[in-house]
């Protein structure tokens, strides 16, 4: 059962992640979406956490361009490749940008209709991978791999 929830989530938050990269990228789904999202990005991009640390400001076109390709790296990962490590880090990564993201949300004042779907997708990344650790174990249990205390 935990494994068609795991698989289930996997497949869809890739598949989104997949779509907003897209639009991220290029008009091909949506020009209005991507219009909104080149003028969002010049102001994320003046608020970026790590422009003082690198000595450099990066372009906003840059800045959505690299998230946007991580997305769907990831997104792929998350949906097609069976090795549990890559999806892990995929998954780690997506949490990384999602509180990215709601960082940026919350420095340039977003009303909270901006920052929500962030806020949701970044709590829905953390409960897929609670449900990989779980599934992971629950089978070293099975396999008699982890030792449990007993209770007393």
């Amino acid at each position: 059962m935990g494994s068609i929830v795991l698989k289930t989530l996997s497949v869809l938050l890739g598949l989104f992640f997949i779509l907003v990269g897209i639009l991220k990228i290029t008009c091909f789904l949506s020009k209005e979406l991507h219009k909104d999202m080149r003028k969002e990005y010049v102001k994320y991009a003046k608020v970026f956490p790590f422009n003082e640390l690198i000595g450099y400001k990066i372009p906003a076109k840059w800045y959505r361009k690299i998230i946007g390709t991580m997305e769907i790296i990831c997104g792929f990962a998350l949906m097609v490749i069976p090795k549990a490590n890559i999806k892990k880090a995929a998954n780690v990564t997506l949490i990384a940008m999602m509180a990215l993201n709601i960082y940026s949300h919350y420095m340039v004042e977003d009303r909270f209709e901006r920052i929500a779907p962030a806020l949701v997708f970044f709590f829905m990344l953390i409960g897929r991978l609670v449900i990989e650790w779980q599934i992971n174990r629950q089978q070293q249990l099975l396999n008699g791999g982890l030792k449990v205390p007993k209770q007393e």
